[in-house]
């Protein structure tokens, strides 16, 4: 089980990259399961984005679609670094979106 602070680095000219404001970025978890890499290239060449990964990239954490105005998935828990006064940066990217 992956519990508590991880390190997650962002893909260059990807949607979270342009939201986080960053390259890396620490997230909390909680969870069990993992993206099995198994199906890794067949996705991406779907064009599925694997927008944040660990840092020694074996394991995904974010993904996205491109041609989407606002699809994006992540592995972490966003909801345990919001409050409603500083909304975790996903949460308020995605109401930006929901907006237009």
């Amino acid at each position: 089980m992956r519990l508590g602070d991880y390190p997650c680095v962002l893909k260059a000219k990807t949607k979270v990259q342009q939201v986080y404001k960053t390259d890396e970025i620490i997230e909390r978890h909680r969870h069990r399961y993992e993206f099995n890499n198994k199906y890794r290239q067949e996705l991406e060449n779907k064009g599925l984005i694997f927008s944040g990964t660990s840092p020694d990239g074996k394991l995904v954490e974010m993904i996205e679609l491109p041609n989407h105005p606002f699809f994006v998935a992540c592995q972490f828990h966003p909801e345990f670094k919001s409050r409603p006064i500083h909304p975790h940066p996903l949460f308020k990217e995605f109401i930006k979106s929901c907006q237009k």
